[in-house]
């Protein structure tokens, strides 16, 4: 198990305790989000039990998160970043990058990966570029997977 964090960055917290999650407010931007529109509620409580989460606090609301999945070792993939509409604009989405990549258990990784469609001026600012041999790069995408599933077909 990855150790605890929490620091304050200003009026805010961020934090790695599960406990802090608010599932019902990751659910309800992620199903809405370009990446993972429609993704089941059961989907997204496997994927935070399987993952090393980051939440952005106000008080006790959650207002951001970010999801890390690694082997702890060598690798590791940032997914599902994001910060509340109300609360953009005030360095919640920095504040949430610099705590992934400073975190004492996702040091010294080969290899870090990430998919943006609009944020890469964010992840630049943390050494992310594009692929080096991207010919060495494959992927099996199905983006239509969960919006299929609420229809029924599998």
């Amino acid at each position: 198990m990855a150790k605890l964090l929490e620091r304050t960055v200003g009026d805010y917290l961020i934090s790695t305790d599960p406990s802090r999650l608010d599932v019902g407010v990751i659910h309800g931007f992620l199903r809405e989000s370009y990446w993972a529109e429609g993704i089941p509620r059961s989907i997204v409580e496997r994927a935070i039990q399987n993952s090393l989460c980051f939440g952005a606090y106000y008080r006790d609301e959650q207002i951001g998160f970010a999801r890390v999945v690694t082997d702890y070792a060598t690798f590791a993939y940032i997914a599902d970043v994001f910060v509340l509409a109300p609360w953009r604009g005030r360095g919640l989405s920095k504040a949430l990058m610099t705590e992934v990549m400073r975190h004492p258990d996702l040091q010294n990784f080969r290899r870090w990966l990430l998919g943006t469609k609009d944020s890469h001026g964010l992840y630049q600012r943390f050494g992310f570029t594009r692929p080096s041999y991207p010919e060495r790069q494959m992927e099996r995408a199905d983006p239509s997977i969960y919006l299929r599933m609420a229809q029924g077909d599998k």
